[in-house]
């Protein structure tokens, strides 16, 4: 058996007949950039997420730039944030010449540890950014109430987490602004890249918005500095198909790793993901922590079993990021993780004998 990490063309195949036409209809229409679909696919992103504001971008990365910049991140600004995700979440605040101070992870969930924020907030700190990794959001509760005492944004990098819950509340909902990403690959992902962002403050969302096409106010009048930041029309409408099914995909998605969980949970030799009670997750990836995980790969992938590891360096450990000073042994449940996390098959369409197959040979190779 040959196994598909992600079944993309699956799911194409399923909607094929309205993809097709959606994306023709753009095609008839020629209106390529900022068409109606995107008007329509931010009203269905608001009722979905129930945030008042919505603002589609070219990327999960765009994303978080627009968030940073309408927040006024200035160079010499610092943002605490996790060494545990993809570089995007710190490249950005590099990016604007702002400072990323990490903070290690919880060895549960593996996102930001709340606990260990407060100690590094300095007279330079601006916000926070915790990541909603593999698709559960971070302790939303604990967060807000560190950036509250001490008047901090919160940025929400939920790349991989729309339409997760904290509290029963979307992570698209909670803090200041939270960001996504439609990469293909994602729970909720497009034919290319594409991002949004999600505010329930007004001024900030009219400020993303010019920002997203230059900064302009009114066309060829610029009042902020801002970037080429927009939703191909294309993928708008790719996703406005794609959401209505989405909460059908959520729920396949939860079962498929109900179903990981209840064959594996007794296997002394793995750690498995764990969800906090106040949480949900949309199961990015199901993620599992293993001793020898080169040779279980290896074994896996000789049984025709993708995996993947997200992610095999902690960001504090990266070459780009050698200026901060950082260590080994800075971050040490980070650096642990990062020697031990492996992502299984993880999408909707895995079937009951894909998923068997899969158990069972992973249990024989990590005996």
């Amino acid at each position: 058996m040959k196994i598909d990490f992600a079944k993309l063309q699956d799911q194409y195949q399923l909607y094929k007949l309205e993809i097709d036409e959606a994306i023709q209809s753009v095609l008839n229409k020629s209106n390529y950039i900022m068409g109606e679909e995107i008007t329509e696919l931010e009203e269905s992103l608001k009722e979905f997420t129930k945030a008042k504001f919505v603002i589609s971008c070219s990327s999960g990365t765009d994303a978080l730039l627009l968030a940073m910049m309408a927040i006024d991140i200035k160079p010499g600004d610092e943002i605490i944030t996790t060494p545990f995700t993809f570089i995007a979440t710190a490249e950005t605040i590099a990016f604007l010449g702002a400072t990323p101070v990490f903070v290690d992870i919880d060895e549960r969930t593996y996102n930001i540890n709340p606990d260990l924020i407060e100690e590094k907030i300095t007279s330079k700190t601006k916000a926070i950014i915790p990541v909603s990794l593999y698709g559960q959001p971070s302790d939303m509760n604990k967060i807000q109430n560190i950036a509250n005492k001490h008047n901090l944004k919160v940025i929400i990098d939920g790349a991989q987490s729309f339409g997760s819950t904290f509290n029963n509340i979307t992570d698209s909902a909670l803090g200041d602004i939270s960001t996504t990403s439609f990469f293909p690959a994602k729970p909720l992902g497009c034919f290319g890249d594409g991002g949004a962002v999600f505010t329930d403050n007004e001024e900030l969302a009219k400020k993303m918005r010019s920002m997203r096409v230059h900064g302009q106010s009114k066309r060829y009048h610029h009042k902020y500095i801002g970037m080429g930041g927009r939703l191909d029309t294309i993928q708008a409408a790719v996703l406005n198909v794609k959401l209505k099914y989405y909460e059908k995909d959520l729920a396949l998605r939860q079962e498929v790793a109900t179903k990981y969980t209840k064959s594996l949970e007794n296997k002394s030799n793995l750690i498995l993901p764990f969800v906090d009670e106040n949480a949900t997750s949309s199961w990015a990836q199901y993620s599992i922590r293993v001793k020898n995980r080169d040779s279980i790969q290896s074994s896996l992938k000789e049984n025709g079993i993708p995996t993947a590891v997200h992610y095999p360096m902690p960001l504090h450990l990266q070459e780009c990021f050698e200026y901060l000073g950082y260590k080994k042994g800075d971050f040490p449940i980070s650096e642990l993780v990062s020697e031990e996390i492996m992502s299984l098959p993880m999408n909707p369409y895995l079937t009951d004998e894909e998923i068997n197959y899969i158990i069972k040979k992973l249990i024989k190779c990590a005996v």
